[in-house]
């Protein structure tokens, strides 16, 4: 699968927005250049194996979850899964209801 730098510009982006920080606050909070994001979400690059995963780290998500566009807020969802963890089998089914209404 060919990655697109629009589609990993606008994800990008999408992401970062939803973290709620600056692309310069990003660029050097994962030891970057203060344009480096700002370059990638204006598709002059793309990142370095390297550095697509340090900005998953950094915005607390898989790669898997970077590339899946069907999940619009990765963070809830991991948060979630932190706190279903440790429910029992009729805690979770009744959450399990509430989601199907």
């Amino acid at each position: 699968m060919e990655v697109q730098k629009e589609d990993f510009s606008k994800r990008l982006t999408e992401l970062r927005l939803a973290k709620g920080v600056s692309a310069r606050d990003m660029s050097l909070s994962i030891g970057q250049s203060v344009n480096y994001i700002n370059s990638i979400e204006n598709n002059k690059s793309l990142p370095s194996m390297e550095s697509f995963f340090n900005i998953c780290e950094y915005l607390n998500i898989s790669p898997a979850q970077f590339f899946n566009k069907d999940i619009n807020s990765p963070n809830d969802v991991n948060e979630l899964m932190r706190l279903v963890e440790h429910l029992n089998s009729k805690q979770l089914e009744a959450i399990i209801n509430i989601i199907k209404l």
